[in-house]
């Protein structure tokens, strides 16, 4: 990974030794996708606590979500939507709140009639979510056991996702190309510790298109 989103050279920074990482495709005889946006918010990219990273990967964003559709893979979206009481509101101040424009997914990536969003209150799109139960009804009542996920932060709610999608058995699939934080350093740890933490597979979006 010399050149990262094509940003000019990146200083190489292994935190992780990823060669003990092997993604387990433990479901290569029944797979079973689903594409997870995570946080592609106005005030997440545009607003309050805007993300200038996230901009230029909104048309691979766009490209993975067309694919997916075009596929029948189901696209599902976890999106902040935040009332005063929310503790997370501690941190980060108001944002995304409930029923405002900063809680809507960037017009860029509009959801579909089909397409299923998550509301959810702080990092983790499991945490106090409908999202498991959006899952097990995917594939005719089948359930999702590969989660691909894109969206903000690599290493915040992406992280958290990645994590209790793993602690509940589901395989992940990070798409590098349409994921990123505020930070180089943080979007390339971030990749590191999902990879060496949860054994999540990192492509790019075109690699990933050509599973379905």
């Amino acid at each position: 990974m010399a050149r990262i989103h094509g940003q000019g050279p990146a200083e190489q920074i292994n935190v992780y030794n990823l060669e003990t990482a092997v993604a387990p495709h433990v479901y290569n005889n029944d797979r079973r996708y689903a594409v997870l946006v995570v946080d592609m918010l106005h005030d997440f990219v545009y607003g309050k606590i805007k993300c200038d990273r996230a901009v230029p990967m909104i048309p691979r964003s766009g490209e993975l979500i067309d694919s997916a559709r075009a596929a029948g893979v189901p696209v599902l979206y976890s999106n902040d939507s935040h009332r005063r009481k929310d503790f997370e509101i501690e941190r980060w101040g108001e944002h995304a709140m409930r029923g405002t424009k900063g809680a809507r997914v960037i017009g860029e990536l509009r959801p579909r009639k089909k397409d299923v969003q998550i509301p959810k209150t702080t990092y983790s799109s499991f945490f106090n979510t409908r999202l498991e139960r959006e899952l097990k009804r995917t594939h005719d009542g089948k359930g999702s056991n590969t989660l691909i996920i894109s969206g903000l932060h690599t290493d915040c709610c992406v992280r958290h996702t990645t994590a209790d999608a793993f602690f509940r058995g589901y395989e992940t699939i990070i798409a590098e190309d349409a994921v990123n934080s505020f930070t180089e350093l943080q979007y390339r740890t971030g990749l590191q510790y999902l990879k060496f933490w949860y054994l999540a597979d990192t492509l790019p979006t075109k690699k990933i298109s050509k599973l379905f």
